[in-house]
Formats: C-alpha cells, structure tokens, sequence
C-alpha cells in the first residue's frame, strides 16, 4: 500500500464544462450548429446541436461547489476544466467559433475563481483560423492566467502534427502554455457497428493514437523542444502502435529519413493521461512512456469517467515515487505549477 494512501493531492488533467446556458448568436445568421440547452429531468440539461440532442449532462458540468464536493473521494486537491470538446467548433465560421470559444473560456474562468484554487482551466481556441487562435490563446494565458488549452486530435480531418499547425505551436511553447489533445469526430466511424456511444468507447482511442503519431512522424518536439503537449486517454492506441513504429523507423530508410529522433525516444517527450480504466494497461504505459510521463485523467463529469482515478494508480503495485508522480507531481510540471498542497 502506498503511502499516499488515502491521498487527496492528485491532480485531475482531464475534466470538462459544459456551460448551464449558451450565449445568443452575435450577427446576421445564426449558424445551424451553433448550441442552446433545453430543460431535462431535474439536475440535468440537453446540449442541443443542429436540432438534435447530442448529450444530456448534469449540472456538475457547470455547478462548480458540486465539483469541489466530488474532489476528496476521488483523491483530488487540483481539478484541471476544459471543454467538452464538441464544442470547440472548428467546423463553424472562424469569428463564430471565436464568440462561442471566448464565452466559454470566460465562463470557465468563473468557475476557477469560485474553486477558490481547487479548480484550474485550460482554455479554447478557433485553431480553423491561426490568427483568431493564437490571439485566443494569448487572451486564455495571459489574461485569463490559464495553464494552456485543449485542442482536438484533428481540426476538420487534418491531425493534430500536421505542420500547418506549427504557428500555433511555436506561440504555445513561447508563452509557456501547455497543450491537452482531446479526440475529436474520430476518423473510421463508418467500420464501427453498433450504437452511437462506440465513437467515446472505440473512435476515440484510435484518433488520439493517430494524433499523437502524427506528433512523433513530424518531428514536432523536435522542432518546439520545451512544448509541453498531453494525449488524452493514456495515448489512445498508440502504446499499441509505437513498437511498430519504432521497428518501422528501423527498417523503412524513408521514415528513417522523415524521422528524425527515434519514436520511442520521443513518445517518451510527450505526456498522457491514465484514463485507461485497466491496471495492466496503465503498467504498460508506465513501462512503454516513462513514469515521469503520466497523469491523472477522469473525463469527469460524464457517466463513462473514471470515479476512483487515485485509487487505480495506488493498486498497480508502482513504487510510491512513481505514484507520486503519476498522482501528482507529473501534472504540475505538465501544466507549469507550483506543487499543489492539500486542503
């Protein structure tokens, strides 16, 4: 038993907020998917998009005292907001996306102040336009003082590594702003059979695993050094598909030559989360990324979160420095903070 145990010091990367209303469309024509909520069963709401329910969520989504009150059964002292990605909205209109965006970034403010520093936000940006998002990113860091944004694994198909993106990158890794890729409208949904929650339980896996190879098979962290960018779902599928393309790397002289570090070498200069739900895969990724590599992540506050994120780490049978910093510490490097005492 780790003597951490029981620990209220972890640090959850990985939660969202959904606000309890959205703004009214500023201009001539309402986009079709711009959001509104409509009344549910008590304590929860419709997020409607293009006229159709895409989620019911609870008011914890917006409720922060609610979420502070789930913090210490969860082993939690820090909770790290960011949106439901839905709704980072890179298919709308550049200037629609950045009201929507910037609305949500300031209610996501609000409720780090009513955390009272139990709460921390990480912002949102129209990354379908690079100078709308840079300058909100400018606006979340240094405005606003989050640690960074979240983004999408793709931004309309296009992943997260392609080098289009690297302005974006370069601006994130000058202002010291920590990146949380998110999986996004999946790629392969047509192959999937079933019903419509298979996109959360297999589509977003495999996107997250292709963004982050995007990542390595562009040499971004080759080129940005000091950014500091984390994969949402323990890397999705790519613990899975680095030892064949580190022995790809070795075999193929053209990914050798496209390649500049080996991809083992730089999965283990990326960060994930350890939202895996399974101790043998969580070891996995231990022994596969690094322990310093790690963090807590719940996708709280939606039904398929992890309720005990602490407590998993604690039973993987890790040596109490590494849960250490699988719980806690890895997070605050990851998002440039201070250590984070227990209330």
């Amino acid at each position: 038993m780790s003597s951490l145990a029981p620990c209220t010091c972890g640090i959850d990367v990985h939660a969202h907020v959904v606000p309890e209303n959205f703004p009214a469309y500023i201009g001539r024509t309402m986009p079709a998917d711009w959001p509104s909520m409509a009344p549910a069963q008590p304590c929860h709401r419709h997020v409607m998009i293009a006229g159709r329910n895409y989620r019911t969520v609870v008011d914890k989504c917006w409720d922060a005292r609610k979420r502070l009150e789930d913090l210490p059964a969860m082993g939690l002292a820090l909770q790290v907001m960011s949106p439901m990605p839905e709704l980072l909205s890179y298919w709308m209109a550049p200037a629609d996306a950045q009201q929507l965006l910037r609305f949500l970034n300031d209610q996501i403010a609000t409720m780090v102040t009513e955390g009272g520093g139990r709460l921390a936000g990480l912002g949102a940006v129209p990354l379908q336009d690079m100078d709308l998002a840079i300058r909100e990113l400018e606006y979340v860091v240094k405005t606003l003082g989050f640690a960074g944004v979240e983004v999408g694994s793709n931004i309309n198909g296009v992943p997260i590594g392609a080098p289009v993106f690297d302005p974006f990158f370069e601006a994130c890794e000058a202002l010291d702003a920590a990146v949380f890729v998110h999986a996004i409208r999946p790629a392969g949904m047509e192959r999937l059979v079933g019903p419509a929650p298979l996109q959360q339980v297999l589509g977003y896996p495999g996107d997250v695993g292709l963004a982050a190879a995007s990542v390595i098979t562009t040499n971004l962290l080759v080129r940005r050094p000091t950014l500091r960018i984390a994969f949402s779902h323990g890397g999705g599928t790519l613990g899975s598909l680095l030892p064949r393309l580190q022995q790809g790397w070795g075999v193929f002289p053209a990914l050798r030559e496209a390649v500049q570090q080996a991809p083992a070498e730089q999965a283990r200069r990326l960060f994930y989360d350890t939202l895996v739900f399974d101790t043998p895969t969580l070891r996995h990724l231990v022994a596969s990324f690094g322990d310093t590599q790690l963090m807590v992540g719940t996708d709280y506050p939606f039904n398929f979160h992890d309720h005990t994120p602490v407590q998993r780490i604690e039973a993987a049978d890790f040596d109490n420095d590494t849960v250490a910093r699988l719980v806690q510490h890895n997070a605050e490097r990851f998002l440039g903070l201070q250590a984070v005492t227990t209330p």
